[in-house]
């Protein structure tokens, strides 16, 4: 079973290794900074559309990030 946390861990290790800041990343998806410091900690998850941005700005699978990967 796929976990709130582990989709939550993926995403930070993937912000943490394409070198930008949250505020960086936030500023190419267009949305507030505050919006991914609330999906990395947990507080939020991203809206659908939200995570695919996400994942084309850090140019990861989102089968990756949704830990669609393990088999």
């Amino acid at each position: 079973m796929i976990t709130n946390e582990q989709i939550q861990k993926r995403l930070a290790e993937a912000i943490k290794q394409s070198g930008m800041t949250q505020r960086q990343l936030a500023e190419q998806v267009g949305i507030r900074h505050q919006q991914i410091s609330c999906y990395v900690n947990g507080q939020k998850m991203p809206a659908i559309d939200t995570l695919a941005n996400l994942c084309k700005a850090l140019d990861v699978d989102t089968n990756y990030i949704l830990c669609q990967d393990e088999k």
